[in-house]
């Protein structure tokens, strides 16, 4: 089984993790730009943290034999904040960058007009650079708010297939597959979805146009169900084929609307060896004596 999560937040996981997310089959992520817990003080905080994710964290995951990409955007938590907002204006430097798959995650988060005037105005980028866009769905009146993230999508004149809507549940996925849009749907241990209602979701409408991702992240959740869904579908009698549509090729395909997808291949699943002595601006993944 050959994986690649489209939405995990690698930054607030441990090298651990990757070690666990290979073993599983694990070969290529998307690491979307997120909110750090608490509230940013500043633009440079932004600038850092994404100087990281085309940096660092690429350089972490490829020494666990994983390629990881990355989604650049003010997140809609944030969006509220008057501190963060002025990172809008810093965006288009990072979304020129090799690696940056998409603009995201940008949507609702409380539904506020703050949130709205971000949303626009990241969707208004999506178009300027090409870009797909990663949309998040509020955990709060999901329904209204995935309603409401539909019309400003059709309003920025992005195509539809450019567009994953993201977090969705059995409620929320028929309107995003009337509009065309690709379904986002997060496995999490208590909430959200869990592997065996992904896969009755599956079974009633198919694969197609379907990401499914742990969006694992610094809360309880496990960066290993994309692998226990694979394996519910196998069970429920899907075939490998169709998993590794659904854990593979489709997220293949939405990102690679990107231009910028690093893979090797877009059907090889392998990684570059990883070289336990190579350093990222002088430092290393490795503690104690390194390999020389």
């Amino acid at each position: 089984m050959r994986i690649f999560d489209p939405h995990i937040h690698m930054t607030s996981r441990t090298t651990d993790d990757y070690e666990r997310m290979y073993a599983a089959g694990v070969r290529a992520v998307v690491e979307p730009a997120f909110w750090l817990g608490q509230p940013r003080t500043s633009v440079g905080s932004f600038i850092d943290y994404f100087d990281a994710l085309v940096g660092w964290e690429r350089f972490r995951a490829a020494q666990f034999g994983i390629t990881h990409h990355c989604t650049i955007a003010l997140n809609p938590k944030e969006a509220n904040d008057p501190r963060c907002v002025e990172v809008l204006d810093v965006l288009p430097r990072y979304l020129a960058k090799d690696g940056v798959v998409a603009v995201g995650e940008i949507g609702f988060d409380s539904m506020g007009p703050a949130e709205e005037r971000a949303f626009r105005r990241q969707l208004d980028l999506a178009v300027e650079f090409e870009l797909p866009a990663m949309v998040h769905t509020p955990h709060r009146d999901k329904e209204g708010g995935t309603r409401r993230t539909l019309e400003l999508v059709e309003e920025s004149g992005i195509d539809p297939a450019m567009v994953v809507v993201d977090h969705l549940n059995e409620l929320t996925v028929a309107p995003v597959d009337e509009r065309g849009c690709w379904m986002g749907f997060s496995i999490y241990p208590d909430t959200k979805m869990d592997p065996h209602r992904m896969v009755r979701i599956l079974q009633e409408r198919g694969p197609e146009r379907v990401l499914v991702n742990s969006a694992a992240d610094w809360g309880r959740s496990d960066p290993l169900l994309t692998h226990a869904t694979g394996e519910a579908m196998l069970a429920a009698g899907f075939s490998d084929d169709d998993v590794d549509r659904v854990l593979w090729r489709n997220p293949v395909e939405f990102f690679a609307q990107s231009g910028r997808l690093m893979l090797p291949g877009q059907d090889d699943a392998g990684a570059a060896t990883p070289d336990a002595s190579s350093l990222f601006e002088g430092n290393s993944v490795l503690r104690g004596q390194q390999v020389r």
